[in-house]
């Protein structure tokens, strides 16, 4: 007689199937995995159905680029405010002031290669295009220093460089003309929304809901009047957001950081939806057009921001400025080449700037080529034994 099995009993199941959907979603918003989803997803449909992709792209356009990308942007500002107030790892002007001074190389670095290309092949007309060439994408970068990175210097090196490029072009792309027009209607509604965000602040109010859901669209508003992009809203806002000791990295779990940190978790899950919308939106990226523009995007990127952030880094040093603890120059070599992709920022910020057309399908070509930066970063790494791979110090 053959044994009797019982079968599994189905809540036993679903428990199980519940288990394992919540662990994937877990690994999946802890790794900004739903941004390259996205931009995987955009980049397929446009290829194989370009007209319906640009009617859906152009219909989320404005939300999503102009309204959700200010909760991301705000997040990025926040973690790098506590890097650099006091037990953060940017902590002491002598230490944060290094990545201001390697982000302005990195620009300086990466405009010249596009000038200078453009510039050879008498391509006046993309030069309009150069603070897209600046750009950098921040998830990209911080995801691969987290895969090659045990010291968590590196990756606020990296952050507040990136976010201090980021902010930098997107300002230039809001008050430089032929960019945009700017007005003064809307500067009321956003001293409104800081004067409100500091009384919440001095009531001692520890969530972040009120600063996002009541000061945030009257900053948006007031932005979005004065003629400056309304996704950095929320910024002037996040001097006054609640804070508390954080003992986990950037982006991490709310694990045992208290009432804060978990309102700061919710507040980073519900940025991933918008991530996978904003690739969704903005990489959708036709396989062809390659061209001067591309070619221009790709150098600045890969050549010329990496060296103007090694150079403007090795004189802040040599001026008597510190490097962040655990951060030797075989770590700044990988921070630098992890900023080569612009890919997801550099396109949001080429749609904003250039009007459909050659020039822009050129650009955005570039933009994705720019994630071979990735690849160099994590070969260099294993190269130098930086991150992971560096032998543990006696």
């Amino acid at each position: 007689m053959k044994p009797q099995v019982l079968s599994p009993h189905p809540l036993h199941l679903a428990d199980r199937r519940h288990w394992t959907g919540a662990r994937l979603y877990q690994f999946v918003v802890d790794r900004f995995l739903l941004l390259p989803i996205g931009a995987l997803v955009a980049i397929a449909w446009a290829n194989v159905a370009p007209d319906s992709y640009y009617r859906f792209a152009r219909a989320l356009a404005f939300p999503v680029n102009q309204i959700g990308m200010a909760l991301f942007l705000a997040l990025i500002a926040q973690d790098v405010l506590e890097a650099v107030m006091p037990g953060g790892r940017l902590h002491s002007w002598r230490r944060w002031s290094v990545p201001l001074i390697a982000a302005a190389g990195g620009v300086a670095g990466s405009a010249a290669a596009y000038l200078a290309w453009v510039s050879v092949a008498h391509e006046a007309v993309l030069v309009i295009a150069w603070p897209v060439a600046c750009a950098i994408d921040i998830a990209a970068g911080y995801y691969v220093l987290k895969t090659i990175a045990r010291r968590s210097g590196m990756l606020a090196f990296l952050v507040l460089l990136a976010a201090a490029t980021d902010l930098f072009v997107l300002l230039v792309a809001a008050v430089w003309p032929p960019f945009a027009e700017q007005r003064l209607s809307g500067l009321p509604l956003l001293a409104l929304a800081v004067g409100l965000a500091a009384w919440f602040h001095r009531q001692g109010r520890r969530d972040f809901w009120p600063y996002l859901l009541i000061c945030g669209p009257l900053a948006w508003a007031g932005l979005y009047l004065t003629g400056i992009h309304p996704a950095l809203a929320l910024i002037p806002l996040v001097p006054f957001l609640p804070r508390q000791p954080r003992h986990a990295d950037v982006f991490a779990g709310p694990e045992a950081d208290g009432d804060v940190r978990e309102s700061e978790h919710a507040w980073h899950e519900a940025v991933q939806v918008v991530l996978f919308f904003f690739g969704l939106v903005n990489a959708g990226v036709m396989l062809r057009g390659f061209d001067t523009g591309s070619w221009a995007v790709v150098v600045a990127a890969v050549v010329g921001r990496p060296v103007g952030i090694l150079l403007a880094t090795a004189l802040a040093v040599a001026i008597g400025l510190h490097l962040p603890r655990g951060v030797g120059w075989r770590e700044v070599v990988v921070v630098a080449l992890a900023t080569t992709s612009g890919f997801t920022f550099a396109l949001f910020l080429s749609v904003q700037l250039l009007p459909v057309g050659a020039v822009l399908s050129q650009i955005k070509f570039g933009a994705l080529l720019t994630t071979v930066g990735a690849v160099v970063t994590i070969a260099v790494a294993a190269l130098l034994r930086a991150g992971r791979q560096r032998p543990a110090r006696a």
